[in-house]
């Protein structure tokens, strides 16, 4: 051996150890380091008491114990602009540490790409933690109203309510401007609480944007045969499972040529990232994809699934992987056809 190789030999020894010692174990307790006697914040991009709040408080109860160090979680309301607001208070002001989450329309990482509403935030750079689930959206309207099938729609001019930059109104818009429905938008509800409540009081007659898995919950008492709403179409490419074998009919079975198929399917693919939760892109990455872990670990949790199979709440995760492929096949798709949605829901402002 030469003099050279035993000179060496101590500091590969010392090498080889730093590197053993710097491995996933120490990563894991810095982690936990870093989080224990710490509070995470969900910042909720809608109203108290509306579907996504009711989602968010959910995941809160649950979270903390899949994150290294327990840390505490809380939920903060931020409605404005269809979540935008919180959307770009977590991109541009929120603390850059792992210690807030944003709980988000899933139609808000499309704004900037289609919609009239100037945003602060750049959803292709933001980095998702996944979907709480798949969402089902769709049209609903007071049995009272004077339509019976979405044919009627297209004959009649009926008042739906919406929030600004948001399912209610985005969904309305284009369905009426790829398929004629005649729906004139009343903007400037916080919320789906809020726009429920001016159905019951019949400011408006209607809805679309609902997502269903929630609706059916936070206002169950709306159907069946005593309720005083029916859905009149389901605003999804598949559709509902339930809803299907009711024979509510699909928006896009409506579609009468191709490109009318293809602005629908482009446009609810935001479905599929329905509840999305996300992150600033200064995040750590390890802490995101901690966060991330977490986040799936959470929606697998039996305690959870319990939860919220007693408060009728659909657990359909998509995972944070899923969510930012799709959202990178969205921001690639061409643009004649993305400035084509664009004018369509200019119509709803």
């Amino acid at each position: 051996m030469s003099k050279h190789a035993i000179r060496t030999l101590p500091s590969l020894l010392v090498a080889a150890t730093a590197a053993l010692w710097s491995a996933a174990p120490v990563q894991a307790q810095n982690a936990a380091d870093f989080y224990k006697g710490k509070t995470i914040t969900i910042v909720v991009g809608t109203s108290a008491g509306g579907g996504y709040d009711t989602y968010a408080r959910l995941i809160s109860r649950h979270m903390g114990k899949h994150i290294p160090g327990s840390p505490n979680i809380i939920v903060s309301n931020m409605p404005g602009a269809g979540s935008n607001v919180a959307a770009g208070y977590v991109y541009n002001v929120a603390a850059k540490d792992g210690t807030v989450i944003g709980a988000i329309y899933g139609g808000a990482p499309l704004e900037p790409l289609i919609g009239k509403t100037q945003v602060q935030h750049d959803p292709s750079k933001s980095q998702y933690l996944g979907s709480a689930n798949n969402d089902k959206y769709v049209c609903v309207v007071r049995k009272d109203a004077p339509v019976s099938n979405f044919g009627d729609l297209r004959n009649m001019e009926i008042l739906f309510g919406a929030s600004i930059a948001s399912s209610t109104s985005d969904f309305s818009a284009v369905i009426a401007a790829v398929l004629g429905a005649k729906i004139r938008l009343v903007i400037g509800y916080a919320g789906s609480r809020e726009i429920g409540l001016a159905i019951d009081k019949k400011e408006v007659l209607g809805a679309c944007g609902f997502a269903w898995p929630a609706i059916s919950v936070t206002n169950s008492g709306w159907f069946g045969p005593e309720g005083s709403m029916k859905v009149l179409l389901q605003a999804h490419a598949t559709g509902h499972p339930g809803l299907n074998r009711e024979g509510v009919p699909k928006a896009i079975d409506f579609a009468t040529t191709d490109e009318q198929r293809q602005m629908l399917e482009l446009f609810f693919s935001q479905e599929v990232f329905g509840r999305p939760y996300v992150l600033a892109p200064q995040v750590p990455k390890d802490r995101a994809a901690m966060l991330r872990k977490a986040f799936a670990e959470t929606l697998a949790d039996p305690e959870l699934l319990a939860e919220a199979k007693r408060a009728s709440l659909e657990i359909d995760p998509v995972s944070g992987e899923d969510v930012e492929k799709l959202i990178a096949k969205v921001y690639a798709a061409p643009k004649p056809l993305l400035e084509k949605i664009r004018k369509a829901l200019e119509t709803a402002y």
